[in-house]
């Protein structure tokens, strides 16, 4: 009778029952909504076919001669051709939906996806994506991922980037990301290790958006605050790394999800120098002073915090206001380079003209010094 108990179970209802009042929802959309009580994994888990080709179908992706095989033919695979005297670059980066808006988030996925491209000085040439999209009716699950790739081509179309293919699948949470393929010159890959002594640190975004859509969930934002980190993450780099290129940058990394510290600290390893860093000079965000101050932090601030080891004086900066800042992790963020001293200030003026109005040089190589710790920073306010 005991073993029983764990051998003669009840049956898994594959059913929720659905406390909705009545005619608020048809009975089609009762059903579907009916059905959530259990989904598959695996395979069975994909958007259905219907509603990937009707999606499919009603996208206008870029063209390109060196793509053989494409999102408009029904083969498993894309086939993408590499020019004579070219090599590939690949990158990849997904993450959940950070505004409710889909078309909005597409575009912010697809911006930060290119950005490690742009960052190693290559152009992109294609992009898969992966997407998850919450379980719901037929028409809701169409409408959300056609709004999301819409946003992205939007951004795949300014760049060049052909969509080739991907995969999408349901979810708890909406997300998307993307596998870019890019093409340079070997002889061109801009690194993280070409710092050199005197150099000038250059950033060509304000921080902050971690902090701010933190506060965004607390509901303690301003809507201007926002708005102003939306229009930030939705410029891309493009522009930007063809900029720090013209003026001779020896290194680049896009700031991301470790802060601009925890990147700053890749490249100065890397290259072997030290670095001065002015906190003074780190443009940022509306707002991100103020969420900041009230404690509000991204969720991956307190890993970020880990890095302050590589910091040379921190017991001194971390009494300064904008201290936290550099540890917080940033989505479609800006450009970190080093750029010869003599021709900084032009290339500052020139991001400017091309619209990194936050552009500035925040900071200075320096020799490798005796200390383990490769940062220093000034003090600030």
């Amino acid at each position: 009778r005991f073993m029983r108990k764990y051998n003669s179970l009840p049956a898994m209802t594959t059913r929720a029952e659905l406390d909705v009042p009545a005619g608020l929802a048809s009975r089609e959309t009762l059903e579907e909504l009916s059905a959530v009580a259990m989904r598959c994994g695996g395979c069975g888990a994909k958007v259905g076919a219907t509603v990937l080709s009707r999606v499919i179908g009603r996208l206008a992706p870029v063209q390109r001669k060196d793509v053989l095989i494409g999102l408009d033919a029904p083969d498993d695979a894309a086939v993408t051709r590499t020019p004579r005297g070219k090599v590939l670059v690949q990158t990849i980066d997904s993450f959940r939906a950070i505004v409710d808006d889909p078309y909005v988030f597409g575009k912010i996925a697809a911006n930060h996806s290119l950005g490690d491209i742009f960052a190693m000085g290559a152009s992109p040439q294609s992009a898969l994506a992966v997407a998850a999209v919450p379980y719901g009716p037929e028409e809701k699950v169409e409408d959300l991922l056609e709004q999301m790739l819409r946003g992205a081509l939007e951004i795949f179309a300014e760049t060049g980037t052909a969509l080739v293919g991907g995969h999408s699948s349901e979810g708890s949470e909406l997300s998307l990301g993307f596998s870019i393929n890019g093409l340079i010159d070997p002889e061109k890959i801009l690194q993280k290790s070409g710092m050199r002594t005197g150099d000038r640190i250059l950033l060509t975004k304000a921080l902050g958006t971690g902090t701010l859509f933190a506060a965004d969930m607390r509901l303690a934002a301003k809507g201007r605050w926002i708005a102003g980190a939306l229009a930030s993450m939705l410029q891309g780099n493009q522009d930007a790394a063809a900029c720090l290129h013209e003026h001779g940058a020896t290194a680049c990394t896009d700031v991301t999800g470790f802060g601009l510290l925890g990147h700053l600290v890749e490249m100065t390893k890397a290259s072997t120098v030290d670095v001065e860093l002015e906190l003074d000079k780190i443009p940022l965000l509306e707002g991100a002073v103020e969420t900041i101050a009230k404690g509000i932090f991204s969720t991956l601030q307190p890993q970020n915090l880990r890095l302050r080891r590589a910091i040379a004086n921190v017991g001194e900066a971390s009494e300064r206001t904008l201290y936290p800042l550099i540890f917080d992790p940033q989505t479609a963020g800006g450009l970190l380079a080093s750029v010869p001293a003599n021709k900084a200030d032009h290339c500052i003026e020139a991001l400017h003209q091309l619209g990194y109005h936050c552009a500035a040089a925040i900071g200075v190589a320096q020799p490798r010094g005796k200390l383990p710790e490769s940062v220093y920073l000034t003090p600030g306010d």
